[in-house]
């Protein structure tokens, strides 16, 4: 629907427009009477030939166009001081939601990283509106990149590092990595592994990846209720700590669950060990807290995963009809050049 934004000033604008077209006509009018009260010999006489006339003929045709030109131009001139504009309407869904995504990036589970990222690549399909974060953890944490909505990004950093980890799937395939190959992993990984002596603390990965969402304390203090957006950790590991961490796996998720975040969990490890010990232990920490626990064996683990990410909102989206006016001077614009395009013709026509 087009409407203006100013219609007092299109109303105004017309006005000076019509008082400047009639001042000029009734000045014509009155030189018209003027000469045909004292007729006067002049250019005009010579011409009353047949050719001189059709010559005559066509200026006059000419100068009507370019008259018209110039009166169309000068309307649409005073429309566009009107501010054309085009009422939009459109839901707009807002989301109060952050994800941290938390990464295991230990010996134990970097063959097996790359299967997590292509998880986290699908999972962030399904989303719209959430911030999204990640971490990587060894003995001490690492920030790849902090809360964003800018999925693009989100996007590049998760297919760069999807990429980059499927050359150590295996021994064979780190033998066959270039230095330069090599030498990226590295620079990936640096700020992981900050502690002598200990590899995937687990507890502490886990605290590090809270600590990116806001009004996390590093205490029993900070509770569900002073939380204003809904917060989330899907944290892949395999649960096997080497070493001696700060807060071990229960301990973190107490912590969260103090919070109000919720997490889930997300093996990575060899199918052949989804039986052991301590994955079960993982399990059962992660499902006591309220979070899904899934595996990479587990075909429809995106899916269920989404469903409970959103099943247990306590904040919903809220998807509200919102209208705006957007000016739209575009082709009324064109309209005006050309029309201003086709009087410079017509004057530079009758100029010759």
């Amino acid at each position: 629907m087009l409407r203006w934004q100013w219609p007092w000033a299109l109303v105004a604008a017309l006005l000076i427009a019509a008082l400047v077209c009639l001042t000029i006509v009734m000045v014509s009018s009155h030189r018209r009477a003027y000469h045909d009260e004292a007729r006067i010999y002049g250019v005009q006489d010579d011409l009353e030939t047949e050719h001189a006339g059709a010559l005559m003929r066509v200026w006059r045709r000419l100068n009507r166009i370019a008259v018209a030109l110039l009166a169309c131009a000068l309307v649409l001139s005073c429309i566009l001081v009107g501010r054309p504009a085009h009422v939009d309407a459109q839901d707009e869904q807002s989301s109060n939601r952050d994800i941290i995504l938390c990464l295991d990036v230990s010996g134990s589970t970097l063959p097996y990283d790359h299967q997590v990222l292509s998880t986290y690549l699908n999972l962030l399909q399904h989303f719209k509106g959430e911030r999204i974060g990640l971490s990587i953890f060894n003995s001490s944490s690492r920030t790849v990149f902090p809360l964003t909505d800018d999925y693009a990004m989100v996007t590049e950093q998760l297919t760069q590092a999807n990429d980059m980890l499927k050359g150590v799937q295996t021994q064979d395939d780190i033998d066959k990595m270039s230095d330069e190959q090599y030498q990226q992993i590295a620079d990936w990984l640096e700020g992981t592994q900050n502690r002598k002596n200990a590899t995937s603390l687990i507890g502490d990965g886990l605290v590090g990846c809270a600590a990116m969402l806001p009004g996390f304390a590093y205490s029993k203090a900070d509770t569900a209720q002073s939380r204003s957006r809904e917060a989330s950790i899907v944290l892949a590991t395999d649960n096997v700590v080497s070493g001696s961490p700060t807060y071990s796996l229960a301990q973190a998720l107490d912590l969260t669950s103090q919070a109000g975040i919720n997490v889930d969990g997300l093996y990575s490890g060899p199918q052949s060990s989804e039986g052991d010990a301590t994955t079960n232990e993982m399990r059962q920490l992660i499902e006591r807290h309220g979070g899904l626990f899934l595996t990479q064996s587990n075909s429809a683990s995106i899916d269920e995963l989404v469903r409970e990410i959103d099943g247990r909102r306590s904040h919903e989206a809220q998807a509200q009809s919102q209208t705006a006016l957007t000016d739209v001077p575009g082709w009324w614009t064109l309209a005006v050049a050309i029309l201003l395009a086709g009087w410079l013709v017509m004057a530079w026509r009758l100029k010759r």
